[in-house]
């Protein structure tokens, strides 16, 4: 009897620490995805801000030679400068890091950037061939390539917010939402004939 009374206990306390310590593994898992989503979340806050700040002049100036306020030669070292900026946030977006159902969200915002580039890419053609002084009949593509460029570039920071708006809206306890279907463009008939 003595026996049972001091193993009863004991066997008691071991059941009690292994439930105390499931409950405090599983907590921990918790919050170190919570930590692992809320660091996600103020990386691409902060990665955001910059994009837009570095993209919001580069637009400015694009929109003034667009308007034929400001000479296309002005223009060059700001797209320098902007496309360098842009590519070194490519490479810090690569490098965030977050729970499965930021991948996307990763992804999404470094294509974004690369769209950023290429439109870049396309104001400084445009650009450069509005600086030459002889254009050949070449000043509607000129145009062109600046205009669409600029909207491209309007574009892409508009969807870059959308990913930091994606990113605010990150849930550390679900799994990553299945993407939405397609949305047709029209019904499809129902009765076929032939």
């Amino acid at each position: 009897m003595t026996e049972l009374a001091i193993v009863l206990p004991l066997a008691l306390f071991l059941i009690l620490a292994m439930g105390f310590a499931i409950v405090l593994r599983r907590a921990s898992r918790i919050v170190a995805r919570t930590r692992e989503v809320e660091n996600f979340r103020s990386s691409v806050r902060e990665l955001a801000a910059r994009i837009d700040q570095s993209l919001d002049g580069a637009a400015g100036r694009i929109d003034a030679v667009r308007r034929q306020q400001s000479a296309a030669v002005t223009i060059g070292p700001t797209i320098e400068a902007a496309t360098d900026a842009i590519t070194r946030y490519a490479e810090e977006a690569r490098a965030l890091h977050g729970p499965p159902a930021a991948e996307a969200i990763r992804d999404d915002l470094v294509a974004e950037l690369e769209r950023a580039d290429r439109a870049l890419a396309m104001v400084d053609h445009g650009a450069t061939i509005l600086a030459q002084t002889i254009r050949r009949g070449r000043e509607l593509e000129a145009q062109t390539s600046i205009k669409r460029g600029y909207l491209n570039l309007v574009h892409a920071r508009e969807a870059i917010h959308a990913q930091a708006a994606r990113a605010e809206a990150l849930d550390a306890t679900l799994a990553p939402a299945p993407p939405e279907p397609p949305v047709p463009l029209s019904e499809p008939r129902s009765d076929h004939t032939m």
